[in-house]
């Protein structure tokens, strides 16, 4: 490439256009990868972007159409690999279609979502379950004014919000299943928090109750720390249960590190099963039995669903539930010798 002699002034699309022998607005298309442009002269323009180290200014793009070209991805934790593994879905959709994401994270950013809306992003993905009364209004409010999609929660944010998960209630479904055929029938939840957190206790609550099986269920926070708390009030008790499931992931790293402080063996002792098969239940010195929440496939939906809601701002919203599946792994095994049958 030739570009540009120091000191010399910036190339700009006129200068392309002169070089080229065209007119700028063909320069413009043939920068747009329009199908318009004949061979011939978009071979002329790409040239001519090539001698002369062209490169288009941002700014004046964003300017020009109106559009910012970035989206808003805004999650409540970004130390949870579950996000992680949700945003190597999201990513490439937008990125193949010119659109850049920015992530803000509510945990460290309360105010992520107005500041989005203040820095006109063309869109938002909301990630992950929200919390409080306060931030759903905010987020109903911007939600009215900025396309958005929500991506693995379930809260209420607007009439006009697409949204896209797993079908939590099966996914516990699976999960509680699978540890009855194990032979249990004593069975605890550590519970999460938000609209997730209340579908999954539910559906827990549901499962256990229609076959008949004992059933507790603690309070938890989704981290770790907060599993490992009610996990110790659970296990220490005289009347403990001999299979756990927590309402992630993490929580359940917090389960396994109480059984251990107590002295108890996974499983043989102690049955523990999480949710959103992160990364971490894969680890081989975890080996986590866990529910496949589909999160790279949810990213990649809610990626179309955001080009959708962009192409047509109209459209009725739409809500998608995919197929979780069940992953067992070591965590898991028949209850203890003596246990209630």
């Amino acid at each position: 490439m030739a570009g540009s002699p120091a000191g010399a002034p910036r190339p700009t699309i006129r200068s392309v256009a002169e070089r080229a022998g065209v007119s700028k607005s063909l320069v413009s298309l043939v920068l747009q990868g329009s199908p318009k442009v004949g061979e011939e002269r978009r071979r002329a323009v790409l040239t001519a972007v090539e001698e002369l180290g062209y490169r288009p200014d941002p700014a004046a793009r964003s300017l020009a159409e109106r559009r910012t070209r970035t989206v808003g991805v805004v999650l409540d934790d970004l130390r949870n690999p579950w996000f992680v593994d949700l945003l190597d879905g999201l990513r490439p959709v937008l990125r193949e279609h010119g659109l850049r994401p920015v992530l803000g994270d509510t945990r460290t950013e309360p105010g992520a979502v107005r500041t989005f809306a203040e820095l006109r992003v063309d869109g938002l993905v909301l990630v992950g379950t929200r919390t409080g009364p306060a931030e759903l209004d905010g987020l109903a409010r911007v939600a009215g004014t900025v396309p958005t999609v929500l991506a693995g929660g379930r809260d209420e944010v607007g009439a006009a919000v697409d949204v896209v998960a797993d079908d939590g209630a099966a996914g516990v479904r699976l999960v509680v299943r699978h540890l009855l055929d194990l032979g249990h029938r004593h069975l605890a939840h550590l519970a999460g928090a938000g609209a997730v957190g209340r579908e999954r206790r539910a559906a827990f609550e549901r499962a256990a109750a229609a076959a008949g099986a004992r059933h507790a269920v603690v309070q938890a926070d989704m981290t770790e720390d907060g599993g490992h708390r009610a996990a110790r009030r659970l296990l220490a008790g005289p009347d403990r249960p001999t299979a756990v499931l927590a309402a992630n992931d993490v929580s359940a790293l917090g389960v396994l590190a109480a059984a251990d402080d107590l002295g108890l063996r996974v499983p043989q002792d102690v049955s523990v099963a999480g949710y959103d098969d992160t990364s971490l239940a894969a680890l081989r010195r975890i080996r986590l039995t866990s529910v496949d929440n589909r999160s790279r496939d949810v990213g990649r939906r809610a990626g179309q669903l955001l080009l959708d809601r962009l192409a047509d701002p109209a459209a009725p919203a739409r809500t998608e539930l995919l197929p979780p599946r069940l992953v067992p792994r070591r965590t898991t095994a028949a209850p203890p010798p003596g246990a209630p049958a």
